[in-house]
Parts: C-alpha cells; sequence; structure tokens
C-alpha cells in the first residue's frame, strides 16, 4: 500500500460492496491482476483486506501492500462465483494466487538389455535398446512397483556389473538379510537369473493374482518331483506376494478409489500432501509447498480448486483434514468429471487415521531446512484446528500462578516457539497487587503488567512481541479475569484455559464459548499436556526458590540493623547462608552498603554460640 491514506480510501470502497456472492480483482499500481478471489458476501471479505492487518499473515500484508486499486463481478450464488473464480484465474494467472504448475513428467519401468538384465525405473525413455513399461502418469507408483518386484524377486539394486565382478569381493548387506540373490556370489546361474526377471517382469505388467496361481502350481509340481530346493523358492516367493497383498488392504479399505488431502503450516508456507487410493492401494502421492496469504478455509478451497482444474480422474470421494462449506466446490468438481463428487471431513473410521497419515506426510515435507520435527508441526496444525484458528501458532505463551496459602504469591510464563520450549523467553512475576490468594486477580496482574511491558519495548524480542495463542492453567475463572486485560490493551488474541481433571492430568480446553474436547485430538492433547506440565514445573520451581530466598532473609533479620533489604543484599552477594556463616570480615567488608560496624555485627552473630 503507498500510504494509509491510499488504504482508507479502498476500505471505504470495500464498504460501499453488495453482501452478494461475487469476484473480486486486485490490481497492482501497473494495472496488472495480482490476485483474484471470491466471495459470499463481497462487503465483508473485501473490507478484511484494508482493515487491520493484526491479524494478517506476512503474505496478506505483502499482497495489500501492492493493491491500488480492486474491481469486483457480483454472481447470483457462490457457486457461480466459484466458475467464475477458476476461469479468471486460468485466464490472467494472478501471482499472488496458488498458480500449480504441471510439472510432472511421464515414468518408466525399464528392463535392461544386457546379460544379466536389471530392472529400473526411469523418467525418460531413450533409444538403448532397452525394453520400457509404460509411459506412467505417477513417477510414485513407478518406484513403488520396481521396489516390490526387487524385494519379491530378490534381485540386485546395487551398481555391481555382471559378469565382471561375480566372484570378486563380499555381497553386500541385502545378500545376509535376504533381499537379493546375490549374483555377485555365483549363487545363481544366468539362465535362473533370466527367468527370475520374467517373472519379475509378468509381476509389473499383470499384476501378483495370476502369478500367485503359476507359482502355486509349480511348486506342487517341484514338491511331487522331490525338487524341494526350487519348491521352497517358490513358497518364498508366494508368501512374499501375499504379504504384499495384505499389507496393501491395511492401508485403506472400501472405496474403490477417493483421494486424501491434508496440509500443514508455518508462517510462511504451506504444504498439501495428496494421497491417491486405487482398490485399497495407495496408487500415488504428490506434495506441493505454497506461499501461505490467505486464510485456512480460503486457501484449501483454491488449493483443491487449482489440483483437480488440470485432471480428468476425480474420485467420487475426497477426504479433507479440515471442515468448511464443501457444497459449492463439490457441485462444481461434479460439473468437470460427470459424476458426484462427496467432500468430506472423517471423524471416526479408519479415514481418519488416513488423513492423520496424510497430514504427518505434509509436516515432514515442511520440516526440511527449519530444524522443526514433522511431530511438532502436525500437534501445532492439530491444536490450530482444534481451536479453529487461522494458521498454526507460532508463538505460544502459557501461564499458572503457585503459591501456599496465599503466601509468596508468583505466576511463571513459559513460550513454546514452533513447537518446542524456547527457554529463553520464558518469564517469572511475583503478585504485588494485593496479599493473599486469588489466582484470578493474580492472573490478571500478570497478564496486565505483560502487555504493558509489550506496550513499552524497544524491541521484538521477549516481551517485544505478541504472542500467537495465550494459555492459561485454569478454567473458565481465569480465562474471564483475563479477556478483559486484553480488551483494554486494545489486543484481540486468541485466549484459551487448559482444564485438569480430578487426578491432575489434562482434560480439555476452556473459552468464553465452553469446553472443547480434545480427547480425539492425540497431537493437540501432547502438545498441551506437555505444557500444562512445564509451565507448572516452572511456577512451583520459582515459587520455592523465592519461599527458600525468604526464609534466609528472615534468618539475617534477626541480627540487629539487618533489615529486608541488607538481608537481600548478603544473600546476593554470597548466595547462600553458609557462605555468609563463614565469610571473613575483609570478605564481608567487599558487600556495597554494609558499614564497618554492620560488618562487624554479621562475623560476631555467627560466632555467638547460641547461634549454632
Amino acid at each position: 500500500m503507498a500510504d494509509d491514506t491510499l488504504k482508507k480510501s479502498l476500505r471505504e470502497k470495500a464498504m460501499q460492496l453488495p453482501l452478494s456472492p461475487g469476484v473480486y480483482i486486485m490490481h497492482d499500481s501497473r494495472g496488472e491482476i495480482i490476485y483474484i478471489g471470491k466471495a459470499k458476501a463481497l462487503k465483508n471479505r473485501v473490507s478484511q483486506y484494508f482493515g487491520s492487518d493484526r491479524n494478517h499473515g506476512e503474505k496478506v500484508r505483502k499482497m495489500v501492500e501492492n493493491v491500488d486499486h480492486f474491481e469486483y463481478i457480483v454472481t447470483d450464488s457462490e457457486f457461480e462465483a466459484l466458475v467464475l473464480e477458476c476461469s479468471l484465474i486460468k485466464q490472467y494467472m494472478p501471482k499472488y494466487n496458488i498458480l500449480l504448475r504441471d510439472d510432472k513428467g511421464y515414468s518408466y519401468i525399464k528392463i535392461t538389455n544386457e546379460p544379466w538384465p536389471r530392472i529400473l525405473s526411469a523418467l525418460q525413455k531413450y533409444d538403448d535398446n532397452a525394453t520400457y513399461i509404460g509411459p506412467y502418469m505417477s513417477s510414485f507408483a513407478v518406484n513403488q512397483a520396481v521396489n516390490s518386484a526387487q524385494k519379491i524377486f530378490l534381485l540386485p539394486n546395487c551398481t555391481r556389473r555382471f559378469p565382471q565382478e561375480i566372484g570378486k569381493g563380499r555381497p553386500c548387506l541385502n545378500y545376509f538379510i535376504k533381499q537379493c540373490c546375490a549374483p555377485c556370489r555365483g549363487g545363481i546361474t544366468q539362465e535362473e537369473y533370466r527367468k527370475t526377471v520374467d517373472d519379475a517382469v509378468e509381476f509389473l505388467k499383470n499384476g501378483n493374482a495370476a502369478l500367485q496361481e503359476r507359482f502355486t502350481r509349480e511348486m506342487e509340481e517341484a514338491a511331487e518331483a522331490l525338487n524341494f530346493e526350487k519348491a521352497a523358492l517358490l513358497r518364498d516367493r508366494i508368501a512374499a506376494l501375499r504379504k504384499l497383498t495384505d499389507t496393501q488392504k491395511v492401508v485403506a479399505k472400501g472405496d474403490a478409489a477417493y483421494d486424501v488431502i491434508a496440509h500443514a503450516q508455518d508462517h510462511h508456507s504451506t504444504c498439501f500432501m495428496v494421497f491417491r487410493y486405487l482398490d485399497g492401494r495407495l496408487s500415488d502421492q504428490e506434495y506441493h509447498i505454497t506461499e501461505d496469504f490467505m486464510e485456512n478455509e480460503e486457501l484449501f478451497g483454491e488449493f483443491m480448486e487449482r489440483f483437480y482444474a488440470k485432471r480428468g480422474d476425480i474420485p467420487k470421494k475426497i477426504y479433507v483434514d479440515i471442515e468448511f462449506d464443501f457444497e459449492p466446490l463439490s457441485r462444481w468438481l461434479s460439473s468437470l468429471c460427470g459424476h458426484k463428487v462427496e467432500i468430506l471431513n472423517p471423524k471416526r473410521g479408519e479415514h481418519v487415521s488416513l488423513v492423520q497419515m496424510c497430514r504427518e506426510n505434509a509436516a515432514e515435507q515442511l520440516r526440511w531446512g527449519k530444524g522443526r520435527t514433522a511431530r511438532e508441526l502436525s500437534n501445532l496444525e492439530e491444536l490450530s484446528n482444534l481451536l479453529k484458528m487461522d494458521r498454526p501458532p507460532e508463538w505460544i505463551e502459557m501461564y499458572d500462578i503457585s503459591n501456599l496459602s496465599g503466601s509468596e504469591n508468583v505466576a511463571g510464563m513459559i513460550v513454546y516457539r514452533d513447537g518446542r520450549p524456547f527457554k529463553s523467553a520464558y518469564r517469572t512475576f511475583k503478585i504485588k497487587s494485593f496479599l493473599g490468594q486469588d489466582d484470578y486477580a493474580s492472573m490478571a496482574e500478570v497478564l496486565d503488567r505483560r502487555f504493558t511491558e509489550y506496550e513499552n519495548a524497544q524491541e521484538e524480542e521477549g516481551f517485544g512481541r505478541l504472542p500467537d495463542l495465550i494459555l492459561l492453567d485454569g478454567g473458565l475463572g481465569q480465562v474471564s479475569a483475563v479477556q478483559p486485560v486484553l480488551e483494554r490493551h486494545g489486543l484481540s488474541i486468541p485466549l484459551f484455559g487448559v482444564v485438569k481433571d480430578g487426578k491432575h492430568r489434562t482434560r480439555a480446553v476452556t473459552a468464553a464459548g465452553g469446553e472443547i474436547s480434545i480427547r480425539n485430538s492425540r497431537g493437540a492433547f501432547t502438545l498441551l499436556a506437555e505444557m500444562q506440565e512445564e509451565v507448572h514445573r516452572f511456577a512451583i520451581g520459582f515459587h520455592r526458590k523465592s519461599r527458600k530466598k525468604n526464609t534466609l532473609a528472615l534468618t539475617l533479620t534477626e541480627i540487629e540493623g539487618i533489615g529486608e533489604k541488607r538481608a537481600q543484599a548478603l544473600l546476593r552477594h554470597f548466595k547462600t547462608l553458609k557462605a555468609i556463616r563463614g565469610a571473613s570480615m575483609e570478605e564481608l567488608r567487599a558487600v556495597k552498603g554494609l558499614s564497618e560496624a554492620m560488618c562487624e555485627k554479621i562475623y560476631k552473630h555467627f560466632r555467638d554460640p547460641s547461634q549454632e
């Protein structure tokens, strides 16, 4: 945005838009289209861009900064808006929309033309006298098929050359774990090897059902002929084929063809992972990483639009990991492929675990180069979905109060950054505004002081930045006490309490609208339970330390002329009461603020036999 005046002008124009479905088109100062979006209510959606940017991600702000003017087209329904949006995006390819490049090449299964043939995957077909099976659209499926063939038929996947290296050197690990027939040892003839490769090629072309029948027949014939070695080999191949089939059945059951789509986010990008199932088998997978700058629902919907717009094989069912209004998108997909398409967010059954597995794989792709584990990203993603947040929280602060019957009233604040403890940002507080026990008032004081520090901070470290999420160790009472503090400071930050059960274990999340169960959100539960344990440990540790210091200070105030300030100064200097007791006059004189007479009093006090 050039300046605040232009932003104000655009907001005024946006507030005059109708509350009708439609498409909005953002232009930069050169008139180029930089973003196209759809809306259920144009006024509500477009005005969000030009209001407060507090809840906008970095990419939203960057896009809005480049907007010079916008135009809009009113439609009769949200479905018509979706169809128009897709058409316009395809025509103009705006830089801030999700644009998935179809850079997937064809893949082949290659059988080399040499005395000891190899079965390999290939991305290109060469004129090298090799035999190629394909082409296939999915490199994933090709790699899976080649790996299966190599394992079932014990074919080598090393770089050794045969027959040149037969009998030279020790066999590799695959031979010892029974995953290679090891031609390098000379234990298999060339004729037997080529017959094995032919069987593997038949498996790749025709599947394993017919091959199992043939192997069973040949095994029985070999056993009748007392050729037990061959029968045992065939028995092992049949077992491997059956194991492969059983594994595939475990992966997925039910529908003949369906897709699973899940996503993982951080504050800079979003990864969408797509698993494609056919006949109960994972037949393909692919992922796309894109810059995040939209609200979560809008981002997910646009990805699905772009992903399926360039495909003709849209399944009847698509399982996704978030909830939103599926109806317009479902209608549009159905119109593309000519059959009904259902978009489902599973709550129970095997598809829940498939969605979770897909989300973890998306998180795994994001974690590279970020120093974060896939589990941490997945837990944050699940927590943001549970709490209905626009994006996973990067900076989480959690607070707990600790006291003993109202004495030594203290609080601890812990910080989790990117799903892990960030201990340099931990802070402690001593309650100052009242005496006695009042957890609600204590929590309100602590948060008020924290955000006062934010308003006065000069740097963005520690108190100088706002959290993306605030968690309180407690229930609705703590949340109700702190919410007015946030409003008084003009802050809109998600605020929740974390509730424990009768056995002091994490049970639920609470907010003004009631409790949110975390029973079925394993990742969110794990993260919240870990944070609740950490903040309790930190707060109670500070409380014990404060109580111990005050006990020691009370011991020192028994000396005439020693008040609380001098007692604390002595403890800061010597660290322990034992060190003070054994200090010499020279060491006592080194304490700032102590007179000669006071040093002498302290020295004599600890050498009085009655003080032992």
